[in-house]
């Protein structure tokens, strides 16, 4: 896999919304990738690092202080991960998800970074320190399974 020159911004929720419906639900209204608590979270997108790339991120995240209903610590909650399509399997992903945990733990001061994964993703969530805990949902028609990592436990950079 090639390194790609990559900067990591922190983003308006805005910017982060045509990606995650392109990517995420791409059948539905663009309502659908909107949450409720998106003014409170952390946006961070990732970008090119050309100067003759477009400004529009390849891939997004957003982060939410947000308990796991079993645990009493600190814990930051991502949701809305997306890469372009184009750009999956080429490390983006991977480096933006590092990104966001190192900001989890050490500007939020998180102890652990879960998310609702889709059943389909748990293999690349597993590969990168996530292990499943809690029953299996769904969501409309995709199933999905909580994943969390305690970021103690790992070395996000």
């Amino acid at each position: 896999m090639a390194t790609l020159p990559l900067k990591f911004e922190r983003i308006a929720v805005e910017r982060t919304l045509p990606l995650r419906h392109e990517v995420l639900w791409p059948d539905m209204p663009i309502d659908k990738v909107k949450l409720p608590e998106d003014q409170n979270g952390w946006h961070f997108g990732a970008f090119m690092d050309n100067p003759l790339a477009n400004d529009d991120p390849i891939a997004v995240i957003s982060l939410f202080l947000d308990p796991i209903p079993i645990d009493h610590i600190i814990t930051v909650r991502f949701r809305k991960f997306a890469c372009k399509t184009t750009m999956q399997g080429q490390g983006v992903g991977t480096a933006l998800f590092k990104h966001a945990m190192h900001f989890a733990h050490s500007e939020l001061k998180a102890e652990v970074f879960w998310c609702d994964a889709r059943v389909s993703s748990v293999a690349w969530y597993s590969g990168r320190g996530l292990s499943q805990f809690g029953h299996k949902f769904y969501k409309g028609a995709v199933e999905y399974v909580r994943m969390r990592v305690r970021l103690s436990e790992t070395s996000p950079r």
